[in-house]
């Protein structure tokens, strides 16, 4: 890793594709989330001082009727053999219909494939292959910092329009961490808050929820390089934010990634090549509170995915402890 501390090292790379960090980590399975050792850990744990605990995690059905696509909310049936018993099951369940995690199956690159070079052909035969079940056997745990760009926009007079989708800088997120005096470590876990998943609640109306998800603009970071750099640069074990996509959509119309399948996104290059375990729609708005009231921005962050082979991807099961 030494020889590979920055993106632009990455993209240097000759022995495999040009930004990308496949061979680099123990476990070939896992990507950057092999960051979060048990340093990182014990890091993570000396942020617990009084035993509150925050659910990182949106209900279910709370996106419904959902918001990209065909990831509905799923139907939840409730079954009864005799007046003492229950059991339940849910259909149509979309495991990235609410808050979640995209998993290392979620994208193939266009020109290199899926992260670490495993080919379609074991990815689609082989359920041990790059599924969530690698984070869920070992849970990606340690120090969060919660970097509040939202109130850093706000105060800087720039405030984020989540109606019209407004576009967030990577060096925001830096101001931000500045603001709130805060280091980022590398093998952190950065949690960012833009407020979209406040508004969408409590803001925003029908027609208007119906009429960004059917054009699809979120709120989000810029389609660049300079962004997926912010997060190798810093070494980050996993990012979850409040958004729909992390990155803004529509996308910038200059950016380059994506080929003919994504279009200018950089989710590719974020989860095939760099191995980055991404989050979304992550309920994000208590710990912001509690951090403004508390002068804290960091917790123990636990994230525990569901133990599905050959998962895609995962809800986030995350919390926070303090």
């Amino acid at each position: 890793m030494t020889e590979f501390k920055t993106y632009q090292d990455l993209l240097q790379r000759k022995d495999q594709p040009p930004g990308s960090s496949w061979g680099l980590f123990d476990n070939p399975q896992r990507g950057m989330a092999e960051l979060a050792g048990t340093a990182q850990v014990l890091r993570g744990v000396s942020s617990v001082t009084d035993g509150r605990t925050f659910s990182l995690d949106y209900t279910l059905d709370h996106f419904a009727p959902g918001i990209v696509g065909s990831r509905q909310a799923p139907h939840h049936e409730i079954t009864s053999s005799h007046r003492d018993q229950r059991d339940d099951r849910l259909d149509g369940f979309w495991l990235q219909g609410s808050s979640h995690l995209d998993g290392l199956r979620h994208r193939r690159h266009h020109q290199y494939g899926f992260y670490n070079g495993f080919s379609d052909a074991a990815v689609a035969d082989d359920p041990d292959v790059l599924g969530v079940e690698h984070w869920a056997a070992q849970p990606i745990v340690g120090r969060g910092i919660v970097i509040d760009v939202a109130g850093y926009l706000a105060e800087a007079g720039r405030p984020l329009s989540h109606l019209d989708g407004s576009l967030i800088e990577p060096e925001d997120l830096d101001a931000a961490l500045a603001r709130q005096k805060v280091s980022f470590e590398p093998g952190d876990i950065a949690l960012i808050h833009t407020g979209w998943g406040e508004w969408w609640t409590s803001e925003a109306s029908t027609e208007q929820k119906r009429e960004i998800a059917q054009n699809l603009r979120f709120s989000g970071l810029r389609n660049s390089e300079q962004t997926i750099a912010w997060f190798w640069d810093r070494q980050v074990a996993l990012v979850g934010s409040d958004t729909a996509a992390l990155e803004v959509l529509p996308v910038v119309p200059e950016s380059t990634y994506g080929g003919d399948t994504d279009n200018g996104l950089i989710h590719q290059d974020l989860i095939a090549l760099l191995g980055l375990p991404i989050g979304e729609l992550w309920k994000l708005g208590e710990i912001v509170q509690d951090s403004y009231a508390t002068g804290r921005w960091d917790a123990l962050v636990v994230v525990k995915p569901l133990a599905l082979r050959g998962g895609v991807g995962t809800p986030a099961n995350a919390l926070a402890i303090r």
